[in-house]
């Protein structure tokens, strides 16, 4: 019974994605002339469809700096970035339930040594090292998404990870937008900053967190 309401699930799932797609609903959402006119003929209404079209956009694999940018141009740069974030953290959700109920399983099956050294890596200060994925500006979103899920890791460092690496880039992509929309060369010049500043904290978080388990690998256990 389970077992049917996973592939039952997963055919609905591939369904809405193939609908979503080839009803050129993608295409509409990196047109940031037609988001505009959506968005100021349908209001609310519209910031919700837009959110939750974002959601699936960045949930299918789409890149979530492309939302911000033509959200910031529709919207003006805070709305948009804070629009593109709650959209793709919706997408991200989606995207680890989505592992963990339909692959986890099979995974760890086919694969339980390498899910086993997944989970061991990621266990501990799960919200830092998903933080540091996400604010590096290489990486897919949806591989991180999918292995997280597939992973034994908590939702919820998982999630607060993700949200605050995912709100620089989209402050950045938000702010060039609103810059192109609005002809502002200092937007602009501000999110090229903000960008090379995030992916600078990035590494360095990177790089101090491999620097810290090489310690650990060679430390004295006694």
């Amino acid at each position: 019974m389970a077992s049917g309401l996973r592939w039952l699930s997963f055919a609905i799932l591939v369904l809405t994605g193939y609908l979503t797609m080839s009803g050129d609903w993608f295409g509409f959402l990196t047109d940031q002339d037609r988001v505009a006119d959506f968005l100021n003929s349908n209001g609310l209404a519209g910031l919700s469809a837009i959110t939750l079209l974002g959601a699936l956009f960045t949930g299918f694999g789409a890149p979530r700096q492309v939302l911000a940018f033509v959200l910031g141009f529709a919207a003006g740069s805070i709305q948009g970035a804070i629009l593109s974030t709650i959209a793709t953290a919706i997408g991200a959700t989606g995207c680890f339930f989505v592992a963990r109920w339909l692959l986890r399983a099979s995974l760890l099956n086919r694969f339980s040594d390498r899910m086993q050294r997944f989970d061991l890596l990621f266990t501990k200060g799960t919200l830092l090292k998903i933080l540091m994925i996400r604010l590096l500006p290489v990486g897919s979103n949806l591989v991180t998404n999918l292995l997280a899920g597939c992973s034994g890791i908590r939702f919820v460092p998982f999630f607060w990870g993700s949200v605050l690496g995912y709100l620089p880039q989209m402050v950045i992509f938000a702010m060039a937008g609103a810059g192109i929309g609005q002809a502002r060369l200092d937007q602009l010049v501000v999110s090229a900053v903000l960008f090379a500043l995030a992916s600078a904290i990035g590494a360095y978080l990177y790089h101090n967190q491999r620097n810290q388990t090489l310690a650990d690998s060679v430390s004295d256990p006694s």
